[in-house]
């Protein structure tokens, strides 16, 4: 039978749920900095998942934000508590999850990840690369 899956994984400028609807701004993958340590402002990770109805019940979500060595850098984040009920004559479930950051801190340049397991089970990864600006040229 067909299981769950990630419709929707993307790093934004801001995301929201109006009744079901997922509603994303400025999907982006680069952040683009001056200096190091860099903070990020605010940002969102939105999620849309299909769930079928063998997948009712209870699931474990959980985000993470891995930098290029591997280590967390939200270590303290808790996993967010899923109960699927299917409605009725519904062949389907479709759950909207919004995710906000602020003041995201980056100390180099490099790759990072945004890791989403669903009980214990990677399910989708968020590429993310923080990159230096190149000096600004000054005239001659």
């Amino acid at each position: 039978s067909p299981r769950m899956e990630v419709q929707i994984a993307s790093l934004c400028d801001s995301a929201a749920d109006y009744g079901g609807k997922l509603c994303l701004i400025c999907a982006f993958d680069t952040i683009l900095v001056r200096q190091f340590p860099a903070l990020h402002p605010f940002c969102s990770v939105a999620l849309r998942i299909i769930f079928r109805d063998t997948e009712e019940g209870k699931h474990s979500l959980r985000l993470n934000l891995i930098d290029d060595d591997g280590q967390s850098l939200l270590p303290g984040m808790d996993p967010n508590e899923l109960n699927i009920r299917m409605p009725e004559n519904q062949f389907f479930a479709s759950v909207n999850l919004v995710f906000n950051f602020q003041g995201m801190r980056f100390n180099k340049p490099g790759q990072y990840s945004l890791d989403i397991t669903l009980d214990g089970t990677m399910i989708a990864r968020i590429p993310l690369q923080v990159l230096q600006m190149p000096p600004e040229q000054t005239a001659p």
